[in-house]
């Protein structure tokens, strides 16, 4: 099992507009994509992740994706 030092919460949503316009737009993958290039970069490992879906504006729901990472 891996020991890390320090870790960082990463908090990646789904956009509203195309939520309430759409009913549902996903997650932005190529954002996500570039976010976790730049921190493997650094020496970030994913360690832990969730996808979770939150009411929004009273009518819809909208996905959002919570990375844990560890170096």
């Amino acid at each position: 099992m891996a020991q890390y030092k320090e870790y960082k919460v990463v908090h990646i949503v789904e956009g509203g507009c195309g939520t309430v316009l759409l009913g549902s737009s996903g997650l932005p993958v190529q954002k996500m994509e570039a976010d976790l290039n730049k921190y493997a970069a650094d020496g970030w490992q994913v360690v832990f992740q969730v996808i979770e879906q939150k009411r929004f504006m009273l009518f819809w729901k909208r996905e959002a994706i919570l990375l844990t990472l560890g170096r």
